[in-house]
């Protein structure tokens, strides 16, 4: 059913070169070449540019790859679900942002599966601009993400508010504070997350809202990995701007103090994102359920 061509459109992409993708599906290198004509015929297009060093897509032959891209996606799916339809079973594949991977949600999908035990999920996590490709191109079937997803396509429904806020090691001379200013933590040590990270990009916000940047604070180390960042907070090596709900088993064992910025709006909203065509809607009033239990105790 899949097409032969998209097929081989998609290893030469993947692999780099005609000659490793031609192994690949094991055939020869003039085979594989001749597909990527009959593509280039069949758009009217020319989807490589002509390189001895390595190959480069055309504009065209970008918006050709992504829709490759989607289409394999889409097959695969289909493939999945058909299987799934016999067996009984559910796969599904859920993408989560860093932030929301260390609140209580991995808790609630575990707990699905447990009371469900014909469903099987995959999780990864990753960037919100990179779920939110992932998710148009059909390869995850629903996301949870703080800070929304805002497409016409997509369906957003809310499961939870968070909001940032500083953490310190119970060491830190801050730790007894009941607020904090953003001034006050101008000349602290900060490890905070990537330019990409939505948490990120919020606190920026925040501070360009009062005239401030954050080249004016002394920024120590930059990383993804929230659960490293809790970590060296904890030895007091430096402090961080972080959503509260992040913080919840490191806050109830005292291992962390977390205090309000004032005067900050950085509210974030925790958010279940999924296309209109996905095939197991009541699924999300499930984990909504769920979630609130986990949260009651």
């Amino acid at each position: 059913m899949f097409d032969m061509k998209v097929k081989t459109l998609l290893a030469v992409i993947e692999s780099g070169s005609y000659t490793k993708a031609a192994q690949k599906l094991n055939l020869t290198q003039p085979a594989v070449s001749h597909q990527i004509r009959l593509l280039e015929n069949e758009f009217d297009i020319k989807i490589f540019y002509r390189s001895k060093n390595k190959l480069k897509l055309t504009p065209q032959g970008k918006i050709l790859v992504q829709y490759a891209r989607r289409a394999a996606a889409v097959y695969s799916n289909a493939c999945q679900a058909i299987e799934d339809s016999k067996t009984e079973t559910s796969h599904l594949n859920v993408g989560i942002t860093p932030t929301a991977g260390e609140t209580i949600i991995p808790q609630v999908l575990a707990t699905l599966c447990n009371e469900n035990p014909d469903i099987h999920i995959n999780i990864s996590v990753n960037t919100i601009q990179k779920i939110y490709s992932r998710l148009k191109a059909y390869e995850l079937d629903f996301a949870v993400v703080e800070g929304g997803v805002p497409d016409a396509a997509l369906v957003s429904t809310t499961l939870d508010t968070d909001y940032l806020c500083l953490a310190v090691s119970p060491m830190h001379r801050l730790a007894r504070a009941k607020t904090v200013s953003v001034e006050e933590i101008r000349h602290e040590k900060l490890i905070l997350r990537s330019r990409s990270a939505g948490t990120r990009q919020l606190f920026e916000k925040h501070l360009g809202a009062r005239d401030m940047s954050l080249e004016e604070f002394n920024v120590m180390m930059e990383l993804d990995n929230v659960s490293m960042i809790k970590e060296l907070v904890t030895m007091d090596l430096g402090i961080t701007i972080i959503a509260k709900s992040a913080c919840r088993e490191e806050l109830a064992s005292g291992r962390l103090a977390i205090i309000p910025i004032e005067n900050s709006s950085m509210v974030r909203q925790i958010d279940m994102v999924y296309q209109k065509d996905f095939l197991h809607p009541e699924l999300i009033q499930n984990i909504r359920g769920i979630y609130e239990q986990l949260k009651a105790k």
